[in-house]
């Protein structure tokens, strides 16, 4: 599914640009939904599935945790938030355990069941149901910010991999990518990244524009967001030796 951003966009392109946008994607991954292997592109089943995963990677705790406890809750059978409810706040909290989510389990699982209250009150048991009422950025962004536990992180993480999936799923360029972008020479250092301009590079460098903003997200994430010990440019730590 094409994400291109369409509008006039004057800056050229060098090699070394597209070089460095394609390794920054090929050390570090991209889509986050991707790694889990959920396809958002495939249907409304997949996005639900996202959706659970990002209320996981939308705290403040390990995405390796996050990324384990999303698969232990998929393997469960719980693949969309709206079933929260059908597990006992115990079991939930256990299964939560077993994902490494220790210190934050018995918040966690009760954040869980708001959330699903919450979907299955507002939007009928299904997140599709956000998409397709709320079409513009603004509707999206409104509604989402309104869940339990939803917060700016969260909603930008979700609807960054939604480009090109729900009609109003247009979030700003995310702020980590714009610095990590500004420190690898992509764009001038005192020049702000444009989505447009992500978006011909990313097709110059054959890959998704999805999995290009969220490589940068990751290399920002990899510095700790602490980029002034890095020499940046082609010479990045964090690409000549990725986590």
């Amino acid at each position: 599914m094409s994400t291109s951003v369409h509008a006039t966009e004057p800056v050229r392109l060098a090699s070394g640009q597209v070089r460095l946008a394609r390794r920054a994607v090929d050390a570090l991954g991209g889509r986050y939904s991707t790694e889990l292997g959920i396809d958002v592109d495939a249907g409304e089943a997949e996005v639900e599935r996202w959706f659970l995963a990002a209320t996981l990677f939308g705290t403040r705790i390990a995405s390796s945790v996050a990324e384990r406890t999303f698969r232990v809750l998929d393997v469960a059978g719980l693949t969309r938030i709206a079933e929260a409810r059908s597990i006992e706040w115990g079991d939930l909290v256990g299964l939560l355990d077993a994902g490494g989510y220790t210190r934050y389990d018995y918040r966690t699982a009760s954040r869980l069941h708001a959330l699903a209250d919450a979907v299955n009150e507002r939007h009928d048991g299904e997140v599709a149901h956000i998409g397709r009422t709320f079409t513009t950025y603004t509707g999206l962004r409104d509604a989402l910010d309104a869940l339990p536990g939803w917060g700016p992180v969260t909603i930008g993480l979700f609807l960054r991999e939604l480009r090109g999936v729900w009609l109003g799923a247009h979030p700003p360029i995310a702020e980590r990518a714009e610095r990590a972008s500004q420190h690898l020479g992509l764009v001038d250092r005192a020049q702000r990244t444009t989505l447009p301009y992500l978006a011909r590079l990313a097709d110059a460098c054959q890959v998704d524009l999805r999995d290009l903003e969220s490589g940068l997200v990751r290399l920002s994430l990899s510095h700790h967001d602490r980029m002034d010990g890095c020499p940046g440019d082609d010479t990045c730590i964090v690409l000549a030796h990725p986590p």
